[in-house]
């Protein structure tokens, strides 16, 4: 496993150092703190009724902070339903997200100029969409690369497999994170495959294949950082594992934890926590403050209050509006339902 920080925030791999500079550093953790507060907001707002459907991301945020901050922002995101904190930074506005939590249709159009594609719902399903955007960037002569995400349940699916072996034979520029969070909802990861890891899967497809420590936000980095510049130099894909846990439920839609994991491994991976981790390194280099993070802490909570007064004042979705973004040319069931819709909704 690839490890730059231990658990008490000491460097124990000086070699693979990532050259940032310190603004970089309390860049990365102004993310993840902030990251963090969205998630705890979320979980709220879901329990009052207030969101629909939503995956909590406390405890892997090193993994999906470090690893968005190693692309570009020309690359493209081909992200998983929990995987909204990535596209937030890459330009999804907040209101849009909890939009999309809620079903409406305007949280499913990503704004002009963000690289990315909409959150899959279908498990699996972004593997194989990224490697054919990997494919089409590689045809187009594109300097760009394309990330995609999915969890250790998503690594059980054929779609995962498939995406693998396509982006292996036809040498794509594209980089896969399974983050490994140790559950497919309840299924632990030892009981979805016989393989010591999932990186080691990336032998069947020729491709690079890493495990790194996802509660080490260095160690993602370094290791994304590396995945993307072989991509555009055009030596292929790369498969990161990165081993992290999910301190939450799998989502808020009626999941408990505690049915099928002990307290003594939560307690076991809060050591591990990687907003602790990485505030003791910066805090042994004099990079930070708990003065600095309560000012991100309060700008976090203000700006999920400015999304929400967003979310509630936009109108209601009408059926028709869902009907019209099915695609640029409906087919005739589809319109002659559309204009069904759109007569009884003017009469009321």
């Amino acid at each position: 496993m690839f490890q730059i920080l231990d658990e008490d925030g000491k460097v124990v791999n000086e070699d693979a150092m990532p050259d940032l500079s310190d603004e970089q550093l309390q860049e990365i953790m102004y993310r993840m703190v902030y990251t963090r507060v969205l998630d705890q907001r979320a979980v709220s707002l879901g329990r009052q009724g207030r969101l629909g459907f939503y995956a909590p991301v406390a405890g892997q945020e090193a993994s999906m902070i470090g690893s968005h901050y190693a692309i570009d922002k020309e690359d493209w995101i081909a992200p998983g339903y929990r995987d909204i904190p990535q596209l937030l930074w890459h330009g999804y506005p907040l209101w849009q997200s909890y939009l999309f939590s809620k079903g409406h249709y305007k949280g499913g159009q990503m704004p002009e100029g963000v690289n990315a594609l909409i959150p899959q719902i279908i498990i699996g399903a972004q593997i194989v969409q990224t490697a054919g955007v990997a494919l089409g960037l590689k045809k187009k002569g594109k300097s760009q690369a394309v990330i995609t995400y999915t969890g250790d349940g998503g690594a059980s699916q054929g779609d995962f497999y498939e995406g693998l072996n396509f982006a292996g034979a036809f040498h794509v520029p594209a980089i896969f994170v399974v983050q490994n969070n140790q559950y497919a909802i309840s299924v632990p990861a030892d009981e979805q495959t016989a393989a010591e890891t999932i990186a080691q899967k990336a032998v069947a497809a020729g491709i690079e294949g890493i495990q790194v420590d996802g509660m080490d936000t260095l160690a993602v980095y370094a290791a994304t950082q590396k995945a993307r510049q072989n991509a555009v130099d055009g030596n292929g894909p790369t498969l990161i594992e990165t081993l992290c846990y999910r301190y939450g439920p799998h989502s808020l839609s009626g999941d408990d934890p505690t049915r099928y994991r002990t307290s003594e491994e939560d307690d076991e991976w809060e050591k591990r926590d990687p907003l602790v981790r990485f505030r003791k390194y910066l805090e042994s280099k004099d990079l930070w403050s708990e003065e600095k993070e309560n000012e991100i802490v309060d700008e976090a909570k203000a700006d999920v209050k400015a999304a929400m007064k967003e979310v509630e004042e936009t109108p209601r979705q009408k059926v028709s509006e869902l009907i019209e973004i099915m695609g640029n040319e409906l087919p005739n069931n589809l319109q002659e339902q559309l204009e069904e819709y759109r007569a009884k909704e003017s009469s009321e």
